[in-house]
C-alpha cells in the first residue's frame, strides 16, 4: 500500500485561470490540454531557422501544416458568381515559395481584402493550413498567416526562440504561432516544475534539470540547446513508465499463486501421445518456460508472442491442460464471438475424446470444453455456467461475456488473453479477479511487436518468441497490383483468384468498409466547399465489390459477404460454409484478420490496400497459405507509384518477416499513435520518445526502474516521482474511462 503523499505538483493550474477561457476551451478540446503542466508538454513539432525557408516539396496531404515562406507573386480574379454581391466574386491566389519548392494559396468572398494587402510579393510569413488539391496542384485554402516583415518582425521573430521558431502541433482552430505565445505566457512557470528523475541518475547521465530542460525546448538558441532538453524530456517519459510497470510487477511478485503441475501420466500426456505431428523447438522452449512459471507460488505473466500460424494455440492449449491436470480450471478470452467459437472448435477437434469429460464415450482424464459468448441461447448460457461453477467444466473459451458478475468459476487457475492489443489491464484484471487466489496469466499475440514496443506496452510481463512456422505451412507470394496505373493488372487478379477457384481452392477478398448507408461517408449530408477539390472517393465496401464480382470477373463463382454488422449466427453460418468448402470467394471487411482458419484458402486479394495500417496487411496475408498449397496476396491500390503509401506496400510484398514489417511500421506512424493504440487505454501516448529510435534509453530506464523500486517500492524517498506517477496513472484511468 502507498503510504508516502505525492508532493503537490505547481503546474497542475488550470490553464483557463492563466490563459483566459476561450483560449483554454479550445486547448481542452482540440488539443487535449487543460493544465500549464500539459501546455509545457506540448512540444514543438520542429523548428525553422529564421533565414531558411521550408522545404514545400515535402507537404503532406490532408494534413494542417505551418510553413515560413516567401510570397512570390498574388493575383486577384473576378468571375461571375450568382451568390456574390452585384453578381461578381473574387478570389486572391498567391504563390508561395521557399526556394525548392511553390505552394498556391487561395482566398474567397470577403476573405480576399486583408491578405490583398497584406501578401505582396516578397514579404515572408509563416502560413497555417490544411493540404489539399486543387486541378493537380497542392493548395492551401484560405490558410491562417502572420507576418514575418512587418515593424514588428524581429520582436516576432525573437519570441519564439530568436533564431529558432519552433513549429507546434497545432489544429485549425488554434495555429502554430498562438500556441507559441500561450506557451510564453507560462513559460515562467516552467521553473517551479517538480523533478521526477532523482539527482543521482540525472547528475550520472549529464542530464539537465527539468525547468531548464522545459525552457530550452521552447525557447532555445542553437541547436544544443534542442539536444539537451529532448535528451532530457525523453528520459522522464521512459522513466517515468517504466517505474510504474516496475511497481506493477514488484506488486505481482508479491502476490501468491497455487503451483500448478501436470500430474505424471495425466491429461497432458494423454494430450501429447494423439498429437499427430511434433512440437517445433520453438513450441517446446517456449512450453517449457510456461510450465515452470505454472509451477510457482507467485502468478505467471507472460506474453506469448507469435506469427499467425507459429502454433500459440497448440502452446496455450498446453498450458491449459496442465493447470486442470493439476485440479484448476484455465479461461481464454477471446476477442470477438467468431473467434471465440474457432478456438472452441480447434481446440475440441484437437483433444478429440479427451475434451468429452463427464460424457458417453469420454476418457480417464477427459474433462469438459465450454463455450461463453453473448449470444448463446439462455439454455447453453445457463448450462455452460452451471458447468464453470462446479468444476465439471476444465476449461472455458469465450468473449468479454467471461469477466461479467454472473459468471463464477470453482478454481480459476490460468487465464489466457488472445490477441491483448484488444483488452486493456482493467478487462484482464476484472477476469483475473475471478479466482481464489490470483491466477496465472499468458497473453498472446499475432502481432509482431519490436522488444523495445513489448518493454514499453507490455512492460510488467515477461516474454517468450514463437519465431518458426510448423513445418508444412506454405510461403505465401505478395504483390502489389496498381490498379491506376495498370488496369489489366487489376483483371488479372480477378483471373488468378478463378485459376485458384477453379483447382479446387477458396480466396479472400478484402475490403475497408462494409457499405450499407449509415456506414458511408459520403452520405454524411456535409455540405463540400465547391472549391475543395479532394472529393476523394470512399474506401471500397464489401456489399458494392461483391456485386460487381458476382455479376463481372467471378460470375458463376459462388460468392459471399462477411462484416461486423452481421447476425452472429448469420456470421457463423458463412464462416462455416466457407470453412466446408460451400463458399468459392469470401468478400470481407478485416473481420477475418484475426483467426479465422482455412487451409483450403489460398488467395487474398485486399482492396485499397493502402487503406490498411502494415501490421494489419501482415496479419491479414497471414489468413492463406495455411494448408499445403502456395498461398498468394495481392495489394491492390490506386495511389501513384512514388506515394508513400505505396512504399509502405511494397516493403509488406517484400517479406514475410513480421518483426521487420512492425519497425517499418512504427518509424512511419507519428509519435504517440503507438502506445495510443496499442490497449485500450493502458498507457498516454509519448509525447517525446520514439519507441525504435529510443530503443537504448528505454531499455536503460527500464533497468534503473527496477533498481529504484526494488530498493523503495512505495519511493517515499522520491516524492516528486511519485507525483509524476500519479499524473500518468490517472491520465491512463482517464483514458481507459473514455473508451468506455
Amino acid at each position: 500500500m502507498d503510504l508516502v503523499p505525492a508532493l503537490k505538483e505547481p503546474l497542475h493550474q488550470p490553464l483557463k485561470s492563466v490563459l483566459g477561457p476561450a483560449t483554454a476551451k479550445v486547448m481542452a478540446e482540440h488539443l487535449g490540454l487543460h493544465t500549464v503542466g500539459d501546455l509545457l508538454h506540448h512540444y514543438p513539432r520542429r523548428y525553422e531557422e529564421r533565414g531558411r525557408l521550408t522545404h514545400l516539396a515535402d507537404l503532406p496531404m490532408d494534413e494542417h501544416v505551418t510553413v515560413v515562406a516567401q510570397v512570390a507573386d498574388a493575383r486577384l480574379h473576378t468571375f461571375a458568381s450568382s451568390r456574390a454581391p452585384r453578381g461578381k466574386g473574387q478570389r486572391l491566389e498567391v504563390t508561395i515559395t521557399d526556394g525548392s519548392g511553390r505552394l498556391q494559396l487561395v482566398f474567397f468572398g470577403h476573405g480576399v481584402h486583408k491578405p490583398h494587402k497584406d501578401l505582396l510579393p516578397g514579404t515572408r510569413a509563416l502560413f497555417a493550413g490544411k493540404v489539399s488539391v486543387f486541378n493537380r496542384r497542392l493548395q492551401l485554402a484560405h490558410p491562417a498567416y502572420e507576418l514575418l516583415q512587418s515593424e514588428d518582425a524581429a520582436e516576432t521573430v525573437d519570441s519564439w526562440a530568436g533564431a529558432l521558431i519552433p513549429i507546434y502541433p497545432a489544429t485549425a482552430k488554434l495555429e502554430s504561432w498562438k500556441i507559441g505565445k500561450a506557451i510564453q505566457t507560462v513559460l515562467p512557470s516552467a521553473q517551479e516544475a517538480l523533478d521526477p528523475l532523482p539527482g543521482s541518475l540525472r547528475e550520472g547521465r549529464g542530464l539537465v534539470p527539468l525547468p531548464e530542460a522545459l525552457l530550452k525546448i521552447h525557447r532555445p538558441h542553437t541547436k544544443a540547446d534542442i539536444a539537451d532538453a529532448r535528451a532530457r524530456l525523453k528520459w522522464d517519459e521512459a522513466f517515468v513508465l517504466q517505474v510504474a510497470l516496475a511497481r506493477r510487477r514488484h506488486a505481482e511478485t508479491q502476490l501468491p499463486a497455487v503451483p500448478r503441475m501436470p500430474r505424471p501420466a495425466g491429461l497432458l500426456t494423454a494430450f501429447d501421445a494423439r498429437l499427430p505431428f511434433t512440437l517445433t523447438e520453438g513450441q517446446e522452449r517456449v512450453s517449457r518456460e510456461i510450465l515452470d512459471d505454472l509451477a510457482t507460488d507467485h502468478p505467471m505473466h507472460r506474453l506469448l508472442q507469435g506469427e499467425v500460424g507459429s502454433g500459440k494455440t497448440m502452446v496455450a492449449l498446453r498450458a491449459m491442460l496442465a493447470v486442470v491436470d493439476a485440479g484448476g480450471q484455465a479461461a481464454m478470452l477471446a476477442p470477438t464471438e467468431v473467434l471465440a467459437q474457432q478456438h472452441h472448435r480447434s481446440v475440441v477437434e484437437m483433444m478429440g475424446e479427451l475434451a468429452e469429460g463427464g460424457m458417453l464415450g469420454g476418457v480417464e482424464h477427459a474433462t469438459k470444453v465450454v463455450l461463453l459468448t453473448g449470444s448463446m441461447s439462455t439454455a447453453a448460457r445457463r448450462q455452460a455456467l452451471l458447468d464453470l461453477a462446479t468444476g465439471e467444466a476444465g476449461i472455458v473459451i469465450g468473449t468479454h461475456a467471461l469477466i461479467e458478475d454472473r459468471v463464477q468459476f470453482h478454481d480459476l487457475g490460468l487465464v489466457v488473453v488472445d490477441e491483448q492489443h484488444r483488452f486493456g489491464v482493467e478487462q484482464r484484471d476484472a477476469l483475473r479477479g475471478k479466482g481464489k487466489q490470483p491466477p496465472h496469466l499468458l497473453v498472446m499475440t499475432a502481432t509482431p511487436i519490436p522488444r523495445t514496443v513489448a518493454m514499453t506496452v507490455f512492460g510488467d510481463l515477461e516474454t517468450s518468441v514463437l519465431d518458426q512456422l510448423p513445418a508444412g505451412r506454405s510461403p505465401i507470394a505478395s504483390h502489389v497490383v496498381p490498379a491506376a496505373d495498370k488496369p489489366h493488372f487489376l483483371a488479372r487478379a480477378w483471373e488468378r483468384v478463378r485459376e485458384e477457384a477453379e483447382g479446387g481452392h477458396q480466396a479472400y477478398v478484402v475490403c475497408p468498409r462494409i457499405g450499407d448507408e449509415e456506414d458511408d461517408p459520403t452520405k454524411a449530408g456535409k455540405k463540400k466547399n465547391p472549391e475543395d477539390d479532394a472529393d476523394k472517393r470512399p474506401p471500397l465496401a464489401v456489399l458494392e465489390v461483391a456485386d460487381h464480382l458476382a455479376k463481372g470477373p467471378l460470375a458463376g463463382l459462388r460468392v459471399e459477404v462477411l462484416h461486423g454488422r452481421m447476425h452472429p449466427d448469420d456470421k457463423d453460418a458463412v464462416m462455416r460454409r466457407f470453412a466446408a468448402g460451400d463458399t468459392d470467394v469470401l468478400v470481407a471487411t478485416t473481420v477475418i484478420e484475426v483467426g479465422v482458419n482455412v487451409p483450403n484458402a489460398t488467395a487474398m486479394v485486399i482492396m485499397d490496400a493502402d487503406r490498411f495500417g502494415v501490421s494489419q496487411l501482415h496479419q491479414l496475408r497471414g489468413r492463406v497459405g495455411r494448408g499445403s498449397a502456395p498461398g498468394l496476396c495481392l495489394l491492390v491500390t490506386e495511389m501513384p507509384e512514388a506515394s508513400p503509401a505505396r512504399q509502405r506496400l511494397g516493403a509488406v510484398a517484400s517479406t514475410l518477416d513480421g518483426f521487420e514489417l512492425s519497425r517499418i511500421d512504427l518509424e512511419q506512424r507519428r509519435e504517440g499513435d503507438v502506445l495510443g493504440q496499442a490497449q485500450s487505454g493502458t498507457r498516454s501516448s509519448l509525447r517525446m520518445l520514439a519507441v525504435i529510435e529510443d530503443e537504448d534509453v528505454i531499455a536503460e530506464a527500464r533497468r534503473e526502474a527496477t533498481a529504484v523500486v526494488a530498493a523503495d517500492p512505495d519511493l517515499t524517498h522520491l516524492p516528486a516521482l511519485r507525483t509524476a506517477l500519479d499524473a500518468l496513472l490517472d491520465e491512463e484511468r482517464e483514458q481507459y474511462l473514455e473508451k468506455g
